[in-house]
């Protein structure tokens, strides 16, 4: 939990966005344990032929081919054609460490995340660049502005598609004409909508378009495994000629830094997606936590309207996944974290999850005050101004 500076806190705080984000709203605020992945390791526990042997160098082959079909889908016609290849690893540290030893190196990484300038920069890039796809002013997506940023980027891009737009159609005429490399960062696929085939379709459309792409998957989240990092990184080629280089490479890479991947946790999720019975208990686990999360949302927003919040809340039941855009301005959400012990970050972002039913007065009182009070004012803008 993040501390609060100074002063005296309220009897309880609440920060909503600090070093630990448990990404499923739990009552108590302590991380979500999934069941299946309970069940899973009492079954991996007592299985009397598993060993501790060492995992291939690109990790555990069943993992990684149930991942791969959880992203792309069982008739990815790139999977039939054998366009298609996994490495189970820390999935973003090592495809940038492969990208880095190609030209592109030299060439403009267009980045929405601070997390993920890090990790280019200890890859050796240098020309990396923020893009923004929200309107603070409107309040929605910035899909015209996003799209006249797209004419002008260069051919290498980092496309980390948020949940909470999808603009793909455009997107990818564009990427095609301005032949940009998108490179994908599926962090929470199902938790958006509850459904994985719909929180999968750009990566999916992109791929059905014959675009060759990087995309990094993530299981700490919809599998509660927070602890184990596990990863696995998707590469689609134009062509099997083209895959079978990539691969060479990547094998080389990765062996000189690690010499096994992690197993426990590819084991488990290999177990669910392999078992129609544990696989089909999950999906189930996904959609109760999409809907508890929007449920979250229509409170908050039904809150703010009560107290008689200024402006429109409406975005914030417009949005999926599991953080929205608050619309907060800086000064609203310096006036949170120094009175209120409420931590956001400094765009206004908060995690949904970290709201629950013993929080959420405090916080829709809080949002309330830092709204109507001074702080709302200090840019000599009020919400009612800006709708």
């Amino acid at each position: 939990m993040a501390v609060a500076a100074g002063g005296c806190s309220p009897p309880r705080a609440w920060p909503l966005e600090g070093t630990v984000m448990h990404m499923s709203p739990t009552e108590t605020g302590k991380a979500w344990v999934c069941p299946t992945v309970r069940q899973t390791l009492l079954q991996i526990a007592n299985d009397p032929t598993l060993d501790h042997e060492y995992l291939p160098v690109l990790g555990f082959p069943e993992f990684t081919r149930a991942a791969t079909e959880l992203a792309l889908g069982r008739e990815s016609r790139a999977v039939i054609e054998n366009r298609v290849w996994t490495l189970s690893s820390t999935t973003s540290r090592a495809s940038t460490q492969f990208l880095s030893a190609t030209p592109l190196l030299t060439c403009p990484v267009y980045v929405p995340a601070d997390s993920l300038r890090c990790i280019f920069q200890d890859a050796g890039f240098t020309e990396i660049r923020p893009y923004h796809y929200w309107d603070t002013v409107r309040l929605a997506v910035a899909i015209e502005e996003f799209l006249e940023v797209l004419e002008v980027w260069s051919w290498l891009e980092l496309c980390q598609v948020p949940l909470v737009l999808n603009p793909s159609l455009f997107m990818s005429h564009s990427c095609s004409r301005k032949h940009l490399f998108p490179f994908f960062d599926v962090r929470a696929q199902g938790l958006a909508s509850g459904d994985l085939d719909r929180d999968a379709w750009a990566l999916r459309h992109f791929v059905a378009q014959g675009f060759e792409l990087f995309c990094a998957q993530s299981f700490s989240k919809t599998f509660g495994l927070y602890d184990e990092q596990v990863g696995n990184l998707i590469v689609v080629a134009r062509d099997n000629e083209t895959l079978v280089g990539i691969r060479s490479q990547l094998q080389k890479q990765v062996t000189g830094t690690w010499a096994t991947p992690a197993s426990l946790g590819a084991r488990v999720i290999a177990t669910v997606l392999n078992n129609p019975a544990l696989l089909n208990k999950w999906k189930q686990s996904l959609r109760m936590l999409a809907e508890k999360i929007m449920l979250i949302r229509e409170k908050l927003k039904e809150k703010l309207r009560i107290l008689g919040t200024p402006g429109c809340w409406e975005h914030l039941t417009a949005q999926s996944g599991t953080r929205s855009f608050t619309g907060l301005l800086p000064s609203q959400v310096a006036f949170l974290e120094k009175h209120k012990h409420i931590y956001l970050l400094g765009s206004g972002q908060v995690s949904v999850c970290s709201i629950n039913s013993h929080n959420l007065d405090y916080v829709a009182q809080s949002i309330n005050e830092a709204v109507s009070g001074t702080a709302g004012r200090a840019q000599g803008l009020s919400w009612a101004e800006m709708e």
